[in-house]
């Protein structure tokens, strides 16, 4: 009878569900920047060379990554049956092997070297001399594993796609196929952050003192600028993921996110960003006033510098998440053409710092691991204290400063019965002070804007501020 037949199992997009080399890229290029400008030299000498630089440079969390559970039952089930299991991959050995370690599910490891890329041709020729000719099973998942199985004796075809699996038929027996599940609209929809553009609705506040004196024009000037942040926002938002993606695989809701799952791939999520960031220029540069694209690449240069490193910085995290919230409203009006009111500006930055500290008191709140939080954030876990106090203390600035708009004589100008305005003075701190009792109770989205929009409490105070306004013109 003769022995079971070794089963050799391709890394990226076979058994885990992303691209090693991808996310080393990533974690290189947020760890350093400026390395960047070394990658084309690194290629000009080869895949190989490429690969074992940026190995060299960089740790991947092995135990975070997508794999996939059927592939890994397949390879225990190989075990238990007696066949030799190898890791056969492109990608460097130094991760090819901390994988397998990991695992501790594969008898060998061929791997690129730093000199010789194990792909296609080169890797079957790494096979055979492994087999010393015998006979062999490939699991792999792309149409550049054809040339390994041309030479294997059976395959197993990782894909959604049957045509590819036809394919191995033609040259092979193929012993199993498994489909991975095809990510839905939803998935991608979720990857844009769609549920975050109530964030940009912030493009309107600068109309609120002139909704007496509301035009056609002024509305749909907004709506382009709530349009253009909101693509340019999703961008950076995509770019975010892609540089958290270890982060999120250690939280315990960001990592069903379609980035840290796997479901959509690393490359797939770089084209998407670049794709939204040039759409929302665009639009500005062909609807919007220059002023309007000038305040949009201000954002979107800080939102990214927030994701690269900004984030990590504790106080100066929450500042540029205050400030992105207040540029935005700086944003509406360069669209629309109405003054930057000092008032609001002041009133927006105090508010969103208030709301900025929320989302991190939740954060610091919630995080089991000390070691983690100072990584990803800066913060330490006795900072809860620090965080929340001046997180209330901001909030409250800003219903003093709310109480101080409602008093200026060219405010109260524009309204016949300014009296109503009172009304958003005690609705406003009741649903600023809420927002902190909910904080605190841990019952608090980490996004305190997107818990607002869907929180009824918050929908029935802004019905009474409109209500209010509207009786006040």
């Amino acid at each position: 009878m003769a022995p079971p037949l070794p089963l050799y199992v391709d890394l990226d997009g076979t058994l885990i569900a992303t691209d090693s080399l991808h996310e080393s890229l990533l974690k290189l290029v947020r760890a350093s920047p400026t390395a960047l400008l070394q990658l084309p030299l690194w290629l000009f000498k080869g895949r190989a060379v490429l690969k074992s630089e940026v190995a060299r440079r960089t740790r991947l969390d092995v135990s975070t990554l997508p794999y996939r559970p059927e592939v890994l039952d397949l390879v225990r089930r190989a075990r238990e049956a007696g066949r030799r299991t190898v890791l056969a991959t492109a990608s460097d050995g130094r991760v090819a092997r901390r994988i397998a370690e990991h695992l501790g599910l594969f008898d060998a490891v061929l791997a690129s070297d730093g000199e010789r890329n194990v792909k296609g041709s080169a890797k079957l020729a790494a096979i055979l001399a492994d087999t010393r000719g015998q006979g062999f099973c490939y699991a792999g998942d792309h149409s550049s594993d054809m040339k390994v199985w041309e030479g294997a004796q059976a395959a197993v075809v990782v894909s959604r796609s049957p045509a590819l699996a036809r394919r191995a038929g033609g040259v092979t027996e193929v012993e199993a196929v498994i489909q991975p599940p095809r990510p839905g609209l939803g998935r991608y929809l979720y990857g844009l952050r769609a549920h975050q553009w109530l964030k940009n609705l912030l493009v309107f506040l600068p109309l609120m003192p002139v909704l007496h004196d509301l035009t056609q024009a002024l509305v749909v000037d907004a709506m382009f600028a709530f349009v253009a942040f909101s693509l340019m926002a999703s961008g950076i938002y995509v770019l975010n993921d892609l540089l958290d993606l270890e982060s999120d695989r250690r939280h315990h809701r960001k990592r069903r996110r379609p980035f840290a799952a796997g479901d959509i791939a690393p490359a797939t999520g770089l084209a998407m960003s670049a794709a939204l960031g040039m759409a929302s220029l665009g639009l500005s540069v062909a609807l919007l006033p220059p002023s309007f694209v000038a305040v949009l690449l201000v954002y979107a240069a800080l939102t990214t510098a927030y994701s690269v490193f900004l984030k990590r910085r504790a106080v100066v995290d929450v500042f540029s998440l205050a400030a992105l919230y207040t540029i935005r409203v700086a944003a509406g009006t360069e669209a629309t053409g109405q003054p930057l009111s000092f008032w609001i500006l002041s009133f927006s930055l105090f508010i969103f710092l208030s709301l900025a500290l929320a989302k991190r008191y939740v954060e610091l709140t919630a995080a089991g691991d000390g070691a983690q939080l100072k990584r990803d954030r800066g913060y330490q876990p006795g900072d809860q204290t620090f965080v929340l106090c001046t997180g209330v203390a901001a909030g409250q600035m800003s219903a003093l400063l709310l109480s101080l708009y409602l008093q200026d004589a060219q405010m109260l100008s524009r309204y016949q019965n300014p009296t109503w305005l009172w009304v958003l003075i005690p609705v406003f701190l009741f649903w600023t002070v809420r927002i902190w009792l909910k904080a605190i109770r841990g019952v608090l989205h980490d996004d305190p804007v997107v818990f607002a929009a869907r929180d009824w409490v918050s929908r029935l105070a802004v019905a009474i501020g409109a209500v209010a306004l509207w009786m006040a013109n």
